[in-house]
């Protein structure tokens, strides 16, 4: 039986994304959870899988590859690589998990493909974007955005799939919107230059702005303590 406290909170989650859906007016499977699991033991990422939740996202490599090592067996687990990614990881990372959201170099495209192995068919790929112009923040800045698209469809062993963001916090609903809406159009932009590309995801919103990123069109939201709880310090 999975633990009783990551059940309540899961269906919590679900029902709080439903709602939202309700609310924006889009269908009821127009989105779903990314569990993310970072600092989390493995055994409540196997307690959520027995709750039906297959999508786990994770920030730090090592502490990754050893959570996939001792779930093995649950062979339907899809792994998200979310987190800042360098290029001597790449290697590990084109290797081991199926999306990978936080693309912001044609230089760390190019080894994820040249790295990808042929037997998994290509890694998903979104691009993260500096939407709210942080210099602290990771992602490529919208201006570069289009030339990086045309850089990674062009690479054999990579999918685009679509575009990711970390916003600045904001207070209001519409404060929350305004970075969220930018992604959009910068998704549908590309969507008319490159056809040829899925560009079918927005991975957007977080505990703090979940509805607001509904509202704006995410196809994957990104819930860690909501789900697990809060979140364990590193050591």
């Amino acid at each position: 039986m999975p633990d009783v406290q990551v059940r309540e909170s899961l269906q919590r989650a679900r029902q709080r994304l439903a709602d939202a859906l309700e609310s924006a007016g889009r269908p009821a499977d127009d989105a779903s959870l990314l569990a993310v699991s970072k600092t989390k033991p493995a055994a409540l990422i196997r307690e959520a899988h027995a709750c039906r939740q297959r999508d786990f996202g994770e920030n730090y490599l090592q502490e990754a590859l050893d959570k996939q090592a001792e779930l093995a067996d649950l062979t339907d687990i899809v792994w998200h690589f979310i987190g800042p990614l360098q290029s001597n990881k790449t290697r590990a990372v084109a290797e081991h998990f199926a999306w990978v959201h936080s693309v912001d170099r044609a230089k760390v495209a190019r080894r994820l493909s040249e790295q990808r192995p042929a037997t998994l068919g290509p890694l998903n790929v979104c691009l993260q974007v500096n939407v709210s112009g942080e210099a602290s923040k990771s992602g490529a800045d919208p201006d570069d955005l289009d030339a990086l698209a045309a850089e990674v469809i062009a690479l054999p062993n990579l999918r685009l799939r679509g575009l990711m963001a970390i916003p600045a916090p904001a207070t209001s609903m519409a404060e929350q919107r305004r970075p969220l809406a930018r992604l959009r159009q910068l998704r549908d932009d590309l969507r008319q230059h490159y056809p040829q590309a899925p560009l079918d995801t927005l991975s957007m919103g977080m505990s703090d702005d979940l509805e607001a990123a509904i509202l704006e069109g995410a196809t994957l939201v990104r819930l860690g303590t909501a789900i697990f709880g809060a979140r364990t310090p590193r050591a």
